[in-house]
């Protein structure tokens, strides 16, 4: 999956997200097809409601407990419009487009694969992390040629097939967007009490790929052994 920081324009009607944190809305674009709209609303909804105790280290320095109230509001500290846009590549399933804050775009690959509800969620809360200005937006890394993983195979995106091999598609730190992701996945696999098995094994799946995009092999280490 390959996630970009670029700019765009934007025209905006109002949607409701998150409905168990009442004070926060999120505008959609006009643009955003309702079914999108519904989609984004519903998985969200879906997390405001887990519940898992203290969780990992790293977990309670990013997020705190996993619980679906510490979700929201990290989210929506973050979060609070949504655009639909091509994000300039063809193998992009979403964006953040910097001259907008807290706004995050959805590309046609979004809906065009079909993946479980986790690994939407992976997707939002990877482009919430690319908001934070203060951070210079987490930019990513030019993955290695060639990119294989520790047993020796291709590294291709997990969302929509494609090469990854120098692609600005991986990040050399433990906190970034993609780090963030195995942080809350792998949260999700381990601690949380209220989810289904099916949930449990789809955060598995995506937290271990997603750390694939950690190039740093102290900082992988750090999130592999995270506790």
């Amino acid at each position: 999956m390959r996630i970009f920081t670029r700019f765009s324009l934007s025209f905006t009607a109002l949607g409701l997200i998150f409905a168990a944190s009442p004070a926060s809305a999120i505008q959609f674009d006009s643009d955003v097809p309702a079914a999108v709209r519904e989609q984004v609303q519903d998985d969200l909804g879906m997390v405001a409601g887990l519940r898992g105790g203290a969780g990992s280290r790293l977990h309670r320095e990013i997020f705190g407990d996993v619980s679906g109230a510490t979700y929201a509001k990290w989210f929506n500290r973050r979060v609070n419009q949504a655009g639909r846009s091509l994000c300039w590549e063809d193998n992009a399933v979403a964006c953040v487009l910097t001259a907008w804050e807290n706004k995050i775009w959805f590309s046609p690959n979004y809906t065009s694969f079909s993946h479980p509800q986790i690994a939407r969620l992976m997707v939002i809360f990877h482009e919430a992390r690319h908001t934070e200005a203060a951070e210079g937006f987490w930019p990513h890394r030019k993955c290695p040629t060639p990119f294989l993983d520790e047993q020796g195979n291709e590294v291709r995106s997990i969302w929509t097939g494609s090469s990854l091999a120098g692609e600005m598609a991986c990040d050399d730190e433990a906190k970034g967007a993609y780090g963030i992701a195995v942080i809350f996945l792998k949260n999700i696999a381990k601690n949380c009490t209220s989810c289904t098995e099916k949930v449990k094994m789809d955060a598995e799946l995506y937290g271990t790929d997603q750390l694939n995009r950690i190039t740093n092999s102290v900082y992988r280490r750090e999130l592999s052994e995270d506790r």
